[in-house]
């Protein structure tokens, strides 16, 4: 192997992507030119599909193209192309868009950007073959099994100072989830729960641990609809799958949720769409950095 390329972790279906290092010192015309001389193993027309496909990007997610300018000191990812694909079959719904900002509703099952199997059945890569804007880019992410709100920067030069406002927990953000309802919890709520979140021995579940709470939800019981209730979910933190594991560890588990409590593989090639996790990015609200003016978005899905 090439010793630029460092390989990334693999998922649990064996396939992820690879990471490769552009060094000081070289020159090349484009990142085209770069990628056909650093592995001469792959033909000049494979690297050019897979720049054409939205398969090489930087390590936030930002797709390239062929014709882009090598950049030193920076690493990049790729994928290779694979024969079959998982079809999700949900469609995506652009809620708004200017010149600064998309925001779309993503459907249940469908990954923000490429990760594992999925390559072309993304968020993002739909986005910009509807719209045909090269430049989307997303400025936070939600899990593949989260529906909802996505939004997207469209001036790559204006994109770090919409991240900038998730960074800086400058923005609302309210998810809705469908849980078994619980009579003691409903006596708490509304309530702020607490806990230390790490990760797990497996790379797909987080744990509560002993120690200083990182993480913090508000949680808030709006409809009963027995066996079941609808909570309101306010985070003030944004750890990996804290949602999830917070309700769990109350004892009300997302319905439909595979990884919490128990951790169940995945069936990608044959999802059951029948049964989606119920958890929705309802609602977000900011003030946009550009146009000084306060931004506010509502999911249009509907949950049982």
């Amino acid at each position: 192997m090439n010793d630029l390329v460092a390989g990334m972790k693999v998922n649990s279906e064996g396939v992820s992507s690879s990471r490769v290092y552009l060094p000081k010192g070289r020159s090349f015309t484009n990142l085209l030119e770069f990628f056909v001389a650093n592995f001469p193993h792959i033909e000049s027309s494979e690297w050019q599909a897979r720049f054409t496909e939205g398969l090489v990007m930087t390590s936030d997610g930002h797709v390239l193209a062929s014709t882009d300018p090598y950049q030193a000191n920076i690493h990049l990812l790729y994928f290779r192309r694979l024969n079959r694909e998982p079809e999700i079959p949900f469609e995506e719904t652009i809620l708004f868009q200017d010149t600064h900002i998309l925001v779309a509703d993503k459907p249940h099952f469908l990954p923000v950007t490429p990760s594992g199997l999925y390559l072309h059945q993304t968020l993002l890569n739909r986005l910009k073959k509807r719209t045909g804007i090269q430049t989307l880019s997303p400025i936070h992410r939600i899990d593949r099994d989260t529906a909802g709100l996505v939004v997207f920067s469209v001036n790559p030069k204006e994109r770090a100072q919409y991240q900038n406002l998730f960074r800086d927990r400058l923005v609302k953000k309210i998810y809705e989830a469908i849980a078994p309802y619980s009579e003691n919890l409903d006596q708490r709520l509304p309530m702020t729960y607490r806990s230390r979140i790490e990760e797990s021995d497996h790379f797909l579940q987080m744990q509560e641990v002993n120690g200083e709470a990182n993480s913090d939800t508000y949680i808030e019981l709006i409809e009963k609809i027995k066996p079941w209730a609808r909570y309101r979910l306010s985070p003030g933190s944004g750890k990996k799958h804290q949602l999830r594991c917070h309700l769990n560890a109350l004892n009300i588990p997302i319905k439909n949720d595979q990884i919490y409590p128990v951790l169940t593989p995945y069936q990608e090639y044959d999802l059951d769409v029948s049964k989606p996790l119920q958890l929705l990015a309802k609602e977000i609200y900011f003030n946009d950095p550009i146009t000084k003016e306060p931004r506010a978005f509502i999911s249009q899905i509907k949950m049982i």
